[in-house]
């Protein structure tokens, strides 16, 4: 069983339940060192003070916060634990909210939330199953390795989920960070083709379907350099689309799109029926079998 990342208290009125936190989530990784080009000489970082050029132990470094002028004000790890010693095991949920009136950008990472012992676990029984009938999220607030995080607590299948999450200052505005956005709307044929080209193109969210392909280059890349081989990929990268040519472009995405789900379900009819005769020359092969097995102690019955 993985270990808890953090553990503490759910609280929400006069309840607390005790619970852990365990990762959710990983993420796909291929591991790369450095080296310096030409060589195998491996790069490496070291904490040097940068005054005697000597490396620092990890436990003889502390923070300090540059308040201008050169001038630091240095903060001891005690004391940034001191400032919130109950934060840091409590998850205080001050609301609850209808999950879908959360936008998906507030949210950052997912853990699960674990009952800690068999004694509690009927209190956390009870957060999960309310949550899940009310299709309601707890808005929480809570300190893990010295940072404040908010967070949601919802309801997944058996499980509770925390979702760390953005403040709202913590949320660039798109005005003043993009510029230049279109402020006239979309009207008029073009956007009945854009809505066409969704709807051709709308299914179904499985999740499994969609696959890393590119670690999986860097993984071939990896294997055929060890192997002394070379490998080539061709691909050309798209040119934005001419407005003169929108409408064109539109529609024959709009055609391809509709072939491409006809060829699916025509697809998941023959897969269906194949089951289905397979299922039913299963069935006459059972009832020939029971049959034949009926007939045979018959036969035997008489001859005795």
């Amino acid at each position: 069983m993985a270990r808890a990342i953090w553990s503490g208290y759910i609280t929400f009125g006069l309840v607390s339940v005790p619970v852990g936190m365990y990762s959710a989530t990983q993420e796909h990784e291929i591991d790369f060192h450095q080296f310096q080009k030409g060589t195998s000489d491996r790069i490496r970082y070291k904490r040097v003070n940068e005054r005697t050029g000597r490396e620092v132990p990890y436990d003889k470094i502390v923070k300090g916060h540059d308040v201008g002028s050169g001038e630091y004000v240095i903060v001891e790890p005690e004391e940034l634990e001191d400032i919130a010693p109950g934060k840091s095991r409590t998850l205080e949920i001050d609301t609850f909210v209808d999950l879908d009136e959360i936008d998906p950008m507030h949210f950052q990472k997912s853990y699960y939330l674990g009952p800690e012992d068999a004694e509690n676990a009927s209190s956390y029984a009870l957060l999960r199953d309310a949550l899940a009938k009310t299709n309601r999220a707890g808005i929480a607030k809570f300190v893990m390795r010295g940072k404040e995080y908010l967070a949601t607590i919802r309801a997944d299948g058996k499980v509770l989920v925390l979702e760390t999450m953005f403040f709202a200052d913590e949320i660039r505005d798109p005005d003043e960070e993009l510029g230049g956005l279109p402020r006239k709307s979309a009207t008029g044929k073009q956007l009945s083709m854009a809505v066409d080209l969704i709807e051709a193109m709308s299914g179904e969210w499985k999740p499994a379907a969609y696959k890393d392909t590119y670690t999986e280059r860097v993984k071939e890349l990896v294997k055929a350099k060890h192997a002394g081989k070379e490998v080539v990929y061709s691909e050309e990268e798209p040119q934005a689309t001419n407005p003169s040519d929108l409408i064109a472009a539109l529609r024959a995405s709009v055609e391809s799109a509709r072939k491409a789900r006809t060829a699916t379900k025509t697809r998941a009819k023959k897969t269906t029926a194949k089951k289905s005769t397979a299922k039913k020359t299963a069935a006459k092969k059972t009832t020939a079998k029971k049959t034949t097995a009926k007939k045979t102690a018959k036969k035997q019955k008489r001859a005795a």
